[in-house]
């Protein structure tokens, strides 16, 4: 069989990464002085495993809420003898001055800085110890890299940096003492979100050798100073700046260029026309990447659409339908149209093109702006969730793979959050899912997990709540069980939820604490499970309304004390049989209500230590009452009759009440059973007998005796391929002849345990039961 697409498991070097990450103690490091991390003595690391260890650090610490960032992790590589730091990428406010400080003797060839908001004049102070080496730099929206924290000198005390974070803006002062002054071997460089009060113009003076600038966002005084880099500059970046004829002109003359972007996302005065795009195609003859995103076009620059409508769409540039790429020499590598009315002609002379026309332009358009424009990103993963939702999604892994990444990335962009839950949604349902693997359902699960645990807003709480019911649970949410189940109990803590978010969270609540193993259960009752759901229904009785969120909550409760005895404490410590009494007073017809509550008292009554609490006047009548039900077939009268069989089973000697007698009690529970059809369907699940099997061998409530008899003859008649095989097992058999035995046992009892014992004899003797 073959594998899945994107079910490569990880590399060996990524695996240890992250294990030594993990564990950082146990592996390369040891506590020093004052509780310092420190490298071993032993320990010298090639760039190849420190820029791994370095990257998928920052990874962890945004992607897995389950890793704990360490104080002094930049420490580590502060000595380039025992380690050597080439490659880095640093992201968001987490990274502070003292962490790129740490690494200063480090000859770093490339340092990408995104976010990074909490850096302030001292991190430029420290670029200057990489100028001999750096190649590539990045400071895209570090907005406030350039000024100094309350206007002081760059002097720093340690001590003092958490309260000067708060200092207010205002008393922040730009720095104007750095220089790109000795930057010789740098070429790569992204200003991107520049503020405006920094001339940029005097920034970028010192660095004639530069090849790729890129000035997202910056205001430029004055587009010749462009020109200084005439015959060197291979890529250029201007999105969301304010273009003018003038800045035009000054590109078009930088004949070296093979990328361009002039893309953008605000309106802007000015308009692009044909004659312009004829100017860039003409003038820049080495371009293979073009991206003019977002541009209203002021006169028509396409082939008129009977002429473009004929023949096969084509990437040839002579058929081109854009009038003026048709003087292109060859198609280009990459060409982006997104947020134009160009994406929507026939025949676009480009391999790859951004654009909302199709389902490849709107992923090619998440691709390419998802890291640094995440205002398209947002637009784009809005597109493809209708394509998901509407048609049909052709390229799944591919989409799911760049949904992941845009959530990874921007997890606290509410927007992308937003669009990014709801797209999952449709990519994971039930159409898409024989296409998925093991590895990418887990991601899914992960960034999902990450959604709720920091938007506590309703739409992406619904979205992922949504999207978990996709999975097959409990199985495929195991792996993050302890936690999804916090988060989801967390969603229910308020008493005024929205309603939709409620049921589906109450919802996977239920379906969590089923079919899981107990030490898994009383994990879950540990973290106030039992509690909150009680709540819940307390809630619902306050309102008077028994729907859906009440029904579970108990179903919920049913499942987690299914042999758990301290969750069945818990249920009886938090008032839970009073709320069992006030339900069924005001709900006297809500069967499912009935039967889950019922359910679940029967999980209590088999904790031994716990009956005693059952064993009230008030209960035991309650319990008689009930029966005679015959709410949801036979479930609430059995369950009832379960509850009152484990409570004989302690003999006369606990029934210190008048009334009611337990002789008729009993006479009751034997009239109740004989009323029941033995070949009933069930609606219940058992994953041992135990509880049963523990009141066959005895001779003082016979009634119980003949409650567990008639338990087992109807499951094992009824769902014979279950469950003769669990009875032969947990050694039923024997004890069903223990029960032919004894004297005390009725007549009927012994016919049936006699019944149940041929059954299971049948079934060894015929094999092809087993696959039924």
């Amino acid at each position: 069989m073959a594998a899945k697409a994107g079910d490569n498991p990880d590399s060996l070097m990524a695996l240890s990464t992250a294990f030594c990450l993990r564990n950082l103690r146990k592996t390369m490091c040891y506590l020093g002085d004052r509780n310092k991390l420190c490298l071993r003595s032993d320990v010298f690391l090639p760039s190849e495993i420190c820029d791994k260890l370095v990257n998928t650090y920052m990874e962890l610490v945004h992607t897995d809420s389950n890793f704990e960032p360490q104080d002094g992790f930049f420490q580590l590589f502060s000595d380039s003898r025992s380690t050597r730091l080439t490659r880095v990428q640093l992201r968001e406010a987490f990274v502070r001055d003292r962490d790129l400080e740490a690494i200063g003797k480090q000859d770093l060839i490339e340092l990408h800085l995104t976010y990074c908001n909490s850096l302030t004049a001292r991190s430029l102070r420290t670029l200057t110890c990489f100028r001999q080496t750096l190649v590539s730099l990045s400071l895209f929206g570090c907005s406030r890299i350039f000024y100094r924290k309350g206007g002081a000198p760059l002097a720093f005390n340690e001590d003092e940096e958490e309260q000067e974070e708060e200092r207010p803006a205002y008393r922040q002062a730009l720095d104007t003492d750095f220089s790109f002054q000795g930057f010789n071997r740098l070429r790569l460089l992204n200003l991107g979100g520049l503020p405006e009060e920094v001339d940029v113009e005097g920034l970028l003076k010192p660095l004639p050798a530069l090849t790729s600038l890129d000035l997202s966002g910056v205001q430029l005084p004055r587009a010749a100073f462009l020109a200084q880099w005439k015959e060197r500059l291979a890529s250029l970046v201007l999105y969301n700046v304010d273009l003018s004829e003038e800045l035009v002109n000054t590109v078009v003359e930088l004949g070296h260029l093979r990328h361009l972007d002039i893309s953008r996302e605000r309106t802007s005065k000015f308009k692009m026309t044909r004659k312009t795009m004829t100017a860039i195609v003409q003038g820049l003859v080495n371009l293979v990447s073009l991206d003019i995103s977002g541009h209203v076009m002021l006169d028509n620059c396409t082939v008129p659409h009977f002429e473009e409508a004929m023949g096969r769409p084509s990437i040839e540039p002579c058929k081109s339908s854009i009038y003026p790429f048709q003087e292109l020499k060859r198609p280009l590598q990459f060409l982006g149209l997104y947020n134009t009315t160009l994406c929507n002609v026939t025949h676009i002379p480009a391999y790859k093109v951004t654009g909302s026309k199709n389902e490849d332009q709107v992923l090619n358009a998440i691709e390419a702006y998802t890291e640094f424009r995440p205002e398209l990103a947002h637009r784009a993963i809005n597109q493809l969730f209708d394509i998901a939702r509407i048609q049909h999604c052709s390229q799944l892994l591919r989409a799911l793979q760049l949904v992941i990444a845009a959530l990874k990335c921007h997890k606290y962009e509410k927007s992308i959050q937003v669009t990014g839950s709801a797209a999952l949604f449709y990519l994971t349902n039930t159409e898409y899912r024989s296409d998925q693997s093991v590895r990418l359902r887990r991601q899914v699960i992960q960034v999902v997990l990450n959604g709720m645990e920091h938007y506590q807003e309703v739409t992406v709480q619904r979205n992922c709540c949504l999207t978990l019911c996709n999975f097959s649970i409990p199985e495929e949410l195991e792996f993050q069980y302890s936690r999804v189940n916090l988060l989801l109990l967390k969603i229910l803590e308020p008493a005024r939820q929205d309603e939709s978010i409620q049921r589906i969270a109450v919802h996977l609540c239920n379906a969590l604490v089923c079919q899981v193993d107990n030490h898994h259960k009383e994990a879950v009752g540990k973290m106030g499970f039992v509690k909150t759901m009680l709540n819940l229904i307390q809630k619902k009785l306050q309102d008077r309304m028994c729907d859906q969120v009440m029904e579970f909550s108990w179903s919920a409760l049913w499942n987690i004390t299914d042999e758990t005895p301290d969750n069945c404490q818990m249920f009886l410590n938090c008032r839970g049989m009073s709320l069992f009494l006030d339900c069924l007073k005001e709900f006297p017809d809500k069967q499912e209500l009935h039967r889950n509550m019922l359910g679940l008292l029967g999980n209590v009554a088999e904790v031994r230590v716990l009956r005693p609490q059952l064993l009230t006047p008030q209960f035991i009548s309650v319990f008689s009452n009930l029966l005679d039900s015959k709410a949801d077939g036979i479930e609430v009268s059995y369950n009832a009759c379960g509850v009152l069989s484990h409570i004989m089973f302690d003999g006369p000697d606990v029934w210190a009440m008048e009334e009611p007698l337990r002789e008729t009690v009993m006479d009751k529970m034997m009239a109740a059973m004989l009323s029941w059809d033995v070949t009933s369907r069930r609606n219940i699940n058992y994953r041992s007998f135990e509880p049963i099997l523990r009141l066959l061998p005895q001779s003082i409530a016979p009634v119980s005796q003949h409650w567990a008899t008639w338990a087992l003859f109807n499951l094992v008649s009824v769902y014979p391929s279950k469950y003769c095989p669990l009875l032969i097992k947990e050694g039923g058999i024997i004890l069903l002849e223990k029960v032919l035995e004894l004297q005390t046992s009725h007549e009927q009892t012994k016919e049936m345990a006699r019944k149940v014992m041929e059954q299971c004899e049948n079934f060894k003797e015929d094999p092809m039961e087993t696959t039924r």
